[in-house]
């Protein structure tokens, strides 16, 4: 008999789905402390190893840019599925904002983010899918519209991943191309 499960990755591991790239891996057994980290050794720069001496300042600090946790294409779905059980069991409603997902847990939440628009939406997975190849999430008829995607088909997105007690979008996002 194994132990109960401590969160969505473990309880899908012990159903034999394969570890998810979007699970953390396990620190342990509750209470055991965390493994010291090990620090690489300091690069020095060239100077320094010329034996140059002398203050250094610091590098500036680069501006805050949370990069994205994945990208691809998005597609929507809405009055057809409308009142239709989900594969998370929950009834769906085009007007929530919910997403369909091949592997994060149900109930995460994701920022999804619009490259042709630049448009996001904070939704809720409750479903699995996409199933065709080559897209990453299906989204909400409500979510699409929050996006400005409604009758664009199928475009191209970038999600991230939220926290526990991360509200919103983080305010800082990559921005890339489309």
């Amino acid at each position: 008999m194994s132990a109960e499960p401590r969160n969505a990755c473990e309880l899908a591991q012990q159903r034999g789905a394969p570890r998810s790239r979007f699970c953390a891996p396990s620190a342990g057994k509750p209470g055991e402390p965390l493994p010291k980290p090990v620090l690489p050794e300091p690069v020095r720069s060239e100077p320094a190893r010329r034996g140059a001496t002398g203050t250094v300042l610091p590098e500036p600090p680069a501006e805050s840019v949370r990069e994205s946790d994945q990208q691809g294409l998005a597609s929507w779905y809405g009055p057809r599925f409308h009142g239709r059980r989900t594969a998370s069991g929950e009834i769906f409603n085009r007007r929530d904002l919910t997403a369909a997902h091949r592997t994060l847990p149900f109930g995460t939440r994701v920022c999804v983010r619009s490259q042709l628009t630049g448009r996001a939406v904070v939704v809720r997975i409750n479903d699995r899918g996409p199933f065709a190849v080559n897209r990453v999430i299906d989204v909400s008829q409500a979510a699409a519209q929050e996006l400005g995607m409604q009758g664009l088909g199928i475009k191209p997105v970038e999600l991230w991943l939220l926290e526990d007690g991360e509200g919103d979008c983080p305010q800082s996002l990559s921005v890339s191309a489309p």
